[in-house]
């Protein structure tokens, strides 16, 4: 079985450090310290896919160098690489990076046409959105997740996830069904504007648990339920800092505090004799560490659709960050809808990170009601 494998090796970079994308900033993105993380969740899937017998079976057409031929050389896949240019790199900043458009993507989904039976890719919404918009429902596409908010849901849950479900619609198990394809504008996001655009289902394998949903709009009719809750919550805060998580949910109880916190952003606040105080805002990885041994809490809710605590929209709380944070300082608000499957996931590429949240967590969705929802 012959399948496509395209890498966007920039897609994610924006995420640690609060851009909340990656689109039309690389440059800023590096100025606040980013590196290309793409390549690293591409290797996390190969690796997963050769403890495989199937994975015997499949040979992969890609495009060059860092667009999927770099990261196919560390492994043992039979590959065939399209030249359709030669791929260089560029210093930014200091910073060595693929000189790489989103052109470069779209050429390899063409000519990868009537060669393949799937195209996988390695990156987020804007990705998808570029290889939906030449392959169209013609062929199956799943996204191996690198990028920021990854909002669509052509998604696997993760790279290890993508890897099982690859192997699944190997053996014929996996039903292809349309998935929506969807993205956001970049940059009135980073001005805490969402405007989310559909383009489009695209045809994906499906396996229950492997494939993430798509994003869920807030329902109206719980509006009042979180604001009680929220109420109830500010009333009980210590004192003590808090990392605050995205998500109008959150911004109610950044609004309750008196802060003038972020709505797509993590703010770190500090609370004293029952009063807020504003320490960061829009706050990136490397500002949560600064205060990492000062025991914080982190407040957060669940992406509607997604079922992500962390992993989607929210990388400012990576691994390095939730080392440091023990699972009982993890404060979980969602309305009942949004954990109405009954669980809840936390993907940070670090296996150790993320075992330490497996099990339950306890979720406030009332202002007097708990329930205990599973972390996968």
């Amino acid at each position: 079985m012959r399948i496509g494998f395209i890498v966007n090796p920039i897609a994610g970079m924006g995420g640690r450090v609060a851009l909340k994308g990656t689109d039309g900033v690389v440059e800023e993105a590096i100025r606040r310290g980013a590196r290309p993380i793409a390549e690293d969740f591409a290797r996390l899937f190969l690796r997963e896919l050769s403890g495989y017998e199937e994975a015997g079976k499949l040979e992969f057409l890609t495009g060059p160098g860092p667009l999927g031929e770099n990261v196919l050389r560390e492994f043992e896949f039979p590959f065939e690489v399209i030249r359709h240019r030669e791929v260089g790199y560029r210093e930014v900043l200091g910073v060595r990076i693929p000189d790489t458009t989103p052109e470069d993507t779209k050429e390899l989904a063409r000519e990868m046409l009537g060669r393949i039976e799937l195209i996988l890719f390695a990156g987020g919404d804007g990705t998808a959105r570029d290889v939906f918009s030449v392959v169209g429902k013609r062929i199956p596409i799943l996204g191996i997740p690198t990028g920021v908010k990854m909002f669509s849901g052509v998604f696997a849950a993760s790279p290890e996830d993508a890897a099982r479900l690859l192997v699944e619609f190997i053996r014929g198990n996996a039903a292809l069904i349309e998935r929506d394809v969807m993205d956001l504008d970049e940059n009135a996001f980073r001005r805490d504007e969402v405007r989310p655009k559909h383009y489009g289902k695209a045809l994906t394998p499906h396996v229950e648990m492997l494939l993430q949903g798509a994003k869920e709009p807030a329902k109206t009719d719980e509006a009042e339920d979180v604001d009680a809750t929220i109420e109830a919550l500010a009333e009980e805060l210590e004192d003590g800092v808090y990392f605050l998580g995205a998500g109008s949910t959150i911004k109610k109880l950044k609004d309750r505090l008196g802060i003038d916190g972020t709505l797509l952003g993590v703010d770190v606040v500090e609370i004293k004799d029952g009063k807020a105080r504003l320490l960061v805002k829009d706050a990136a990885e490397k500002d949560l560490l600064k205060f990492a041994e000062r025991n914080p809490k982190i407040i957060v809710t669940v992406i509607g659709g997604l079922n992500f605590l962390f992993g989607r929209g929210n990388q400012q709380f990576s691994a390095e960050v939730l080392r440091h944070v023990p699972k009982e300082n993890i404060i979980v608000i969602a309305t009942p809808s949004k954990v109405k499957d009954g669980f809840v996931r936390v993907y940070t590429g670090d296996r150790e990170v993320d075992e330490k949240f497996r099990g339950y967590i306890r979720v406030r969705v009332g202002p007097w009601r708990e329930r205990m929802v599973k972390v996968i």
